[in-house]
């Protein structure tokens, strides 16, 4: 009985010792490939998608319940900035997508942070990194933000497919990759040439859109189920610019804030279907105007607010990976 329990305690004693060295294996696999892509953490690390449906589970019991964007920050390592942040979006069916950007969820980092002045924020998701600046004197602020993405209009990459028109279905589109990738089409394409018709556009423009959406997925190598490209049609005239977006589920009640970096780094480049904004204002639906400027080396899109309206204690579990 002895020897049985020797050899019982040694095989055990031995499996230990190899899961352990597994766990340390995947771990130091994780670490290296973190370190590989100059990041701290490997993508979805600061959340596992079962963590991130407990969340919502959690957050189903509250006020916020059709809530479908997390936003997930700290203190960043970089010394280029202030805070690292990442964001995930809710897919229907309980699904999640780690792969896009939110311009608004950066800002209400910042926000929820109640760090003063202007605070640098990396986007570990899209890689941008985004200064997000107080309007207004010190101590006197309207509670607006100026937000810069700092890398210019005209960077490798931000034509994913090296060209500055595409033709999908038959329509000449423009794809950029700025803040989040985008496809954008006129709106006369599509049957609404004018802005009163683009905004009071239905199912039948949004159809249409998505299609040039899925297609335009796919030419990135993207799943067409996923939450990328964003779409956008727009309407140009010597007074403004018109634009109506696609969001998961339907159509942007307004303008995204990354979807607003996109068109003005798509009209900075010559070529595009998007004409330049040089100064003049965008238009979005419920009659909101969107501020948005091309520098040579960054976007800058101004007076974005975003306020604290709750906070809550959620169950949260932190997932190491390294």
């Amino acid at each position: 009985m002895r020897r049985r329990a020797r050899c019982h305690g040694r095989r055990r004693a031995w499996r230990h010792r190899r899961c352990r060295g597994r766990r340390r294996a995947r771990r130091g696999r994780a670490g290296a490939d973190a370190r590989r892509r100059g990041g701290g953490l490997p993508p979805g690390a600061l959340a596992a998608a079962p963590e991130l449906a407990a969340l919502r589970a959690a957050l189903a019991r509250t006020p916020y319940a059709r809530l479908n964007k997390i936003a997930l920050y700290g203190p960043s390592a970089n010394p280029g900035a202030d805070l690292d942040y990442r964001f995930v979006q809710a897919l229907p069916g309980g699904a999640f997508d780690f792969r896009t950007g939110c311009g608004h969820s950066l800002l209400a980092c910042v926000v929820a942070a109640a760090r003063p002045g202007p605070v640098t924020v990396r986007a570990l998701t899209t890689g941008d990194l985004v200064r997000c600046t107080p309007e207004g004197a010190p101590g006197r602020g309207t509670g607006a933000h100026t937000l810069r993405f700092l890398r210019a209009p005209t960077a490798p990459g931000t034509l994913p497919t090296g060209r500055p028109v595409d033709v999908l279905r038959g329509l000449p589109v423009t794809v950029v990759r700025y803040g989040n990738p985008y496809v954008f089409v006129a709106g006369r394409h599509l049957g609404v040439p004018t802005e009163r018709a683009l905004l009071r556009a239905g199912d039948d423009v949004r159809r249409a859109l998505l299609a040039l959406r899925a297609d335009a997925a796919r030419l990135l190598g993207l799943d067409e189920r996923s939450a990328l490209p964003k779409a956008a049609a727009f309407t140009a005239h010597p007074a403004g610019i018109a634009v109506r977006a696609l969001t998961v589920g339907g159509w942007h009640p307004r303008l995204a804030l990354t979807g607003a970096a996109a068109l003005a780094a798509a009209g900075a480049l010559p070529g595009t279907v998007v004409p330049g904004l040089a100064g003049r204002p965008v238009r979005t639906p419920g009659g909101r105007t969107v501020s948005v400027r091309a520098g040579a080396d960054h976007i800058a899109v101004r007076h974005k607010r975003a306020t604290v309206l709750d906070r809550f204690a959620l169950p949260w579990r932190i997932h190491a990976t390294a």
